[in-house]
């Protein structure tokens, strides 16, 4: 489990300060796909690199499984960057590599394994995310979804306790979307992954989403379950998940069918 505590952070912005982070708490549980929402600017982006350790926040505590990340040093940095994997928004594969060299990456930099029990292991992780077949494939050969697929393998090759997603359905078509979605849920599940997914698709939330946390203007705005999502009384909240003509629809659907709470208009 990661947990962060009080987490706060600013910017020199000209000749002040100006803050992002607004002393945030949540919880991102073992063998769950947590999500965390919120509208552009809202500091989620930020939220994650504080928890990753590209940022080091102002004050709080990131705890991985009770290890607090911003009291380490830059070898104990090292050894639990060897624990995560990430998975980035533009899939981020090396055009040079094919997709077996894509995949073999990080085993070579940062495994003790040999050259045999490195290839045996890309190759386990290209076949788990089904991309058997094409391991001699550059990136400029595969469609979009074929692309996050390999950089799913190549995030998991480590086997990772933790696993950090960038906005993983950006650019696919809603169908490859879904596929994306479950492959990372399925994936999480099966190894009791730490799975964090930042993302303000609210299909994927609605999909995958286990544990949401929402950031709304450096705050925690909230935070549940895709169940629990829609009978809140949170008009940030509600304006987020109803901003699209498919929520709004599910809005109406629910107040003709007797729901109670009343969901704001979005603004």
């Amino acid at each position: 489990m990661i947990e962060v505590k009080n987490i706060k952070k600013s910017f020199q912005d000209g000749d002040s300060m100006r803050q992002v982070l607004f002393g945030i708490n949540a919880k991102f549980y073992d063998g769950k796909t947590n999500l965390i929402i919120g509208q552009s600017g809202s500091g989620k982006t930020v939220l994650v690199k504080n928890i990753v350790g590209l940022f080091q926040p102002d004050e709080g505590e990131i705890l991985y499984d009770g290890r607090d990340i911003t009291k380490m040093d830059k070898k104990q940095l090292k050894e639990l960057r060897k624990e995560i994997g990430m998975l980035f928004q533009g899939s981020a594969l090396f055009d040079s590599e094919t997709v077996m060299g894509n995949v073999m990456f990080p085993l070579k930099m940062f495994s003790s394994m040999t050259p045999e029990e490195q290839m045996e292991r890309a190759q386990f992780c290209i076949d788990r995310v089904n991309l058997t077949g094409s391991e001699n494939k550059f990136p400029s050969e595969l469609s979009g979804g074929m692309q996050k697929r390999a950089a799913i393998a190549r995030a998991i090759a480590l086997n990772p306790k933790y696993l950090f997603c960038d906005e993983p359905n950006s650019g696919l078509d809603p169908k490859t979307s879904i596929v994306i979605d479950e492959l990372l849920s399925d994936i999480t599940h099966e190894y009791g992954i730490t799975t964090i997914i930042n993302t303000h698709d609210m299909n994927s939330v609605m999909g995958i989403g286990e544990n949401i946390i929402f950031v709304n203007k450096g705050h925690l705005g909230w935070n549940g379950t895709k169940e629990e999502i829609y009978d809140q009384d949170n008009d940030d909240l509600n304006n987020f998940v109803y901003a699209t003509d498919l929520f709004r629809d599910v809005r109406k659907y629910r107040l003709v069918h007797g729901y109670t709470r009343t969901i704001p208009e979005h603004k």
